[in-house]
């Protein structure tokens, strides 16, 4: 994988962004070693994602400038290091940091695919749903739960555009686009190969024979 900075570089580059806005003192001994796991995920990611500036050469791409890839980078951190030491306070402070540098909620403990991506994601909070590989969501959108604290589902190759919500028991199928500003609320089991667009409770799908995982992942 091409890298901006190398490991040694980038656990340096993250130490004193985490210093900077948290100087707590906190012991980040452990950080080198979940950039590492962090960046075996980048890795496995950035190889399935053809989107821009993720894949040059033959090779995935990752640069610490490119504030969606950093963005992704720092869920990943965060979630593997609550993974491999639970309550470790470096996924506390990796979870923070993406919230203040891009205005985006991944709780460390939800469970983003292995193949994802995000465009420009300010605004986008990512609640505890259960997502597949090559789900991709723009500004603004959001994931969670109704009132009995169900959450979505969505399906192999979901796109989630600007300003979009998916709440509650709904289960968004493969192949699937939810327009600009769509609002599905307990939208219930939603055939694949569908555009959801409208507002809850007046709610439809479209049939497409748009393709996400070619179209927008340029796989």
């Amino acid at each position: 994988m091409q890298v901006s900075l190398s490991r040694t570089e980038l656990a340096q580059y993250v130490r004193k962004q985490f210093e900077n806005l948290f100087p707590d003192g906190t012991d980040l001994s452990d950080l080198p070693k979940f950039i590492d796991l962090a960046l075996g995920r980048v890795e496995h990611c950035f190889s399935r994602v053809r989107l821009k500036g993720y894949f040059a050469n033959g090779q995935p791409r990752f640069s610490h400038r490119h504030s969606d890839q950093y963005a992704i980078f720092l869920y990943y951190l965060a979630n593997r290091a609550f993974h491999e030491k639970p309550g470790h306070p470096i996924a506390d402070k990796a979870y923070a940091l993406n919230k203040a540098l891009h205005a985006l909620d991944a709780y460390y403990e939800v469970q983003l695919p292995d193949v994802f991506a995000v465009q420009h994601p300010v605004g986008t909070v990512l609640g505890r749903a259960s997502y597949s590989d090559y789900f991709i969501c723009y500004h603004n959108c959001t994931v969670g739960a109704n009132l009995d604290n169900d959450y979505p589902s969505f399906g192999r190759g979901v796109v989630m555009y600007g300003g979009s919500r998916v709440i509650g028991k709904t289960s968004v199928g493969d192949n699937s686009f939810v327009s600009t500003g769509a609002i599905i609320i307990d939208g219930g089991k939603l055939e694949g190969s569908s555009v959801m667009h409208g507002i809850y409770p007046n709610a439809g799908r479209s049939r497409t024979d748009r393709n996400v995982i070619s179209d927008i992942f340029g796989v």
